[in-house]
């Protein structure tokens, strides 16, 4: 698959270096036997090549379509994922040494006034960086952390 450019305006960029080989941080993105233990509870498939999917968070029932774009094996996974205003996510991963992973998550393509893009860009920049330390505790110590389960708890929705 062909590797898509990045849409102009203001991105989410986030990364983490996790001490894995690249080829086992990049299929457990790919595969929903490791992602449903560090971001989302449900998926219809793993990411491979063209895949049309359905990411579920069955705590906060929301459910969103995700079509893979681009997949390099052990490189590059590009998703565009939403319904109404889709945005670009490109997972980046380069092999740091033989045991250790840099995965760099950006994200792009944010519709509205840039008032709302920059608080599309902040809150994604925030919930990508859980994501990134879920699965480096997952990867790195076998520990659920329950980061993106414990974003938002019931009751504390409007305390802010």
């Amino acid at each position: 698959m062909k590797k898509q450019s990045a849409a102009r305006g203001p991105v989410a960029d986030t990364g983490m270096l996790i001490h894995r080989p690249a080829g086992k941080v990049f299929d457990a993105v790919c595969d929903p036997k490791h992602t449903t233990q560090f971001w989302f509870t449900h998926s219809t498939g793993k990411i491979q090549p063209d895949a049309d999917l359905t990411w579920t968070w069955e705590m906060y029932g929301h459910s969103i379509p995700v079509k893979v774009k681009a997949f390099e094996r052990n490189k590059l996974i590009v998703l565009e994922w939403g319904s109404e205003t889709p945005t670009i996510v490109e997972w980046k991963f380069t092999a740091v040494t033989d045991t250790a992973t840099f995965v760099q998550i950006i994200n792009s393509g944010f519709k509205g006034s840039k008032d709302e893009q920059m608080k599309s860009v902040i809150d994604a920049t925030g919930g990508f960086t859980l994501v990134l330390a879920g699965l480096k505790a997952w990867l790195e110590f076998g520990v659920k952390l329950n980061l993106i389960a414990d974003r938002f708890p019931k009751g504390l929705e409007n305390k802010n």
